[in-house]
């Protein structure tokens, strides 16, 4: 029997094998991209991001510095679909490699509509769509909330056209971008601001037109999930008609555009003034109609007796008739005019609330910093301002 010799090689510590694999792996994966979902994303209290880049087969876990959030400017939420782009790192204490992240930018077009697709089936198949789960909009709303961008033309036409439609209502902007990696977060912190303060009758959300990236916030999970829990009536309008995402299935209503969601939000003041004064011609003909009713059926009754005696009662019945008459006829015209002064009062209160009036009659208005200038004390000289005609409005630097 001969002995065994000892191993001539060096076995090495899990230092040194942890330090070569370090070493591999961060000279061959520097600067590299890579795509998937973005998953339990979390900010620590440093302002740094934790979170994993998942696909269906493998996790990846991702770091983003604070200094290069506050370069980037972002903010991320679960189930964004994103490309970034940094270096591996392992991190020798714990054997455990992960992604340093210096770059965040939107998925392509054709991983975003397969997101899309998949999201759009998983909420179906919850409910999320269902119309048992959908507020009745308000008829004669007092303040309308706002989801958008302020910069954007799709707030103007949606502002202008609640001004003309319904001048009574306050309208109050929730600033949010509406595309880009930081965009889906904004609008979910806007649907909750409203929703938590109940300080609206109805919210709108939504942007113009554009790209499947640029609409990309509006499909977001996050979005979806705050529209669907939102205790106030939600519009959705985003893009044009023939755009639809996936905000516009979950929303309590849904918009082709930013102008038509202003329409379905308010009724319009015009036709409430016609309806108020053919109510009101409406009331006058049946009071008549009825007075007239009861003079007929009383002359009727009048006549029906032949007997004397009995004529002679009827006559002194017919006296207290005919007094009968006069107090109910004083007494509807006084409701006539009673109910004619409150429907010409309300009218003329609804004439006052058209902040637009002194524009028809030829007056301007001063505009400055998207603010109503009211005294000459509030402009500041200094600063730009608009001066606004009925028919026009220009801007003075």
């Amino acid at each position: 029997m001969t002995d065994q010799k000892p191993f001539l090689f060096d076995i090495p510590s899990v230092t040194e094998l942890t330090g070569k694999i370090k070493t591999v792996l961060e000279q061959n994966f520097m600067d590299i991209l890579v795509e998937g979902e973005a998953s339990n994303v979390k900010r620590s209290a440093n302002g740094h991001f934790y979170f994993t880049l998942k696909d269906s087969g493998a996790q990846l876990p991702c770091v983003i510095w604070r200094s290069t959030v506050q370069r980037l400017g972002i903010d991320l939420t679960d189930g964004q679909q994103i490309v970034i782009g940094g270096d591996i790192q392992v991190y020798e204490p714990h054997g455990r490699y992960q992604m340093i992240v210096n770059l965040v930018q939107q998925a392509g077009i054709g991983k975003l509509q397969q997101a899309f697709e998949k999201l759009k089936a998983k909420l179906k198949s919850e409910g999320l769509f269902d119309d048992i789960h959908k507020l009745a909009l308000p008829k004669f709303p007092q303040r309308i909330g706002v989801v958008t961008s302020k910069t954007t033309a799709a707030f103007q036409d949606i502002r202008a056209t609640l001004q003309k439609r319904w001048p009574l209502a306050e309208v109050k902007l929730f600033h949010a971008s509406v595309q880009g990696v930081n965009a889906a977060p904004e609008i979910v912190n806007g649907i909750n601001y409203f929703s938590n303060h109940k300080n609206v009758d109805v919210v709108i959300i939504g942007r113009g037109g554009g790209s499947l990236e640029d609409l990309w916030p509006f499909n977001e999970e996050a979005v979806a999930r705050a529209v669907f829990h939102c205790e106030i009536p939600i519009i959705s309008a985003v893009g044009h008609e023939v755009d639809f995402s996936i905000s516009d299935f979950v929303a309590d209503s849904r918009a082709a555009t930013p102008t038509q969601a202003a329409v379905m939000a308010v009724p319009d003041i015009n036709e409430i003034n016609i309806r108020i004064e053919d109510l009101y011609r409406r009331l006058q003909l049946n009071t008549q109609g009825a007075v007239q009713f009861y003079k007929d059926k009383v002359t009727n009754l009048a006549r029906s007796y032949a007997l004397l005696a009995v004529q002679q009662k009827m006559e002194t019945a017919a006296n207290r008739i005919a007094s009968m008459k006069e107090q109910l006829e004083y007494k509807t015209t006084g409701l006539l005019r009673n109910r004619r002064d409150f429907l010409l009062a309300f009218q003329h209160r609804l004439d006052k609330q058209n902040p637009n009036e002194p524009l028809e009659k030829g007056f301007a208005r001063v505009w400055q910093n998207e603010k109503w200038i009211r005294s000459s004390k509030d402009l500041k000289k200094k600063d730009s301002f608009e001066i606004e005609w009925k028919d026009d409005r220009l801007k003075y630097d």
